[in-house]
């Protein structure tokens, strides 16, 4: 299991390469780099900044990383503690467009989000 806490919680002092490789600290696979690419290509603007300072990111951008970072856990349940907090309108489309994707994907994904309008686009099931 691996968490998307609320507000990010990302070391943002560090690029945002180091920050997806502290996701996958607990991994002993020889497939970190391979990961990282698959996030890296899921998440084009990460890839794009891939060396920039997590902090210097874009509050959506933010968000795709930490999202990125508790895939690289490789975990099959990913618990999202409100994953559109505090972004802009257009950033919440990003981020719901990015949960249908992560739907997609054979991972079980618990979403806690307080705009229940969106979270019903993604969810399989609400409660």
């Amino acid at each position: 299991m691996s968490q998307v806490a609320e507000g990010r919680a990302m070391l943002k002092r560090m690029t945002v390469l180091e920050n997806l490789r502290i996701g996958a600290h607990v991994r002993k696979d020889k497939e970190l780099r391979h990961d990282i690419h698959q996030v890296l290509s899921k998440f084009a603007v990460l890839g794009e900044r891939h060396d920039q300072l997590a902090g210097l990111l874009s509050g959506v951008e933010q968000q795709m990383l930490a999202i990125g970072r508790a895939l690289m856990a490789r975990r099959r349940i990913v618990l999202l503690d409100e994953p559109s907090l505090g972004l802009a309108p257009m950033g919440v489309t990003e981020i719901v467009r990015t949960l249908r994707a992560l739907r997609d994907d054979e991972k079980t994904n618990f979403l806690v989000e307080q705009n229940a309008r969106r979270a019903l686009q993604v969810a399989d099931r609400s409660y």
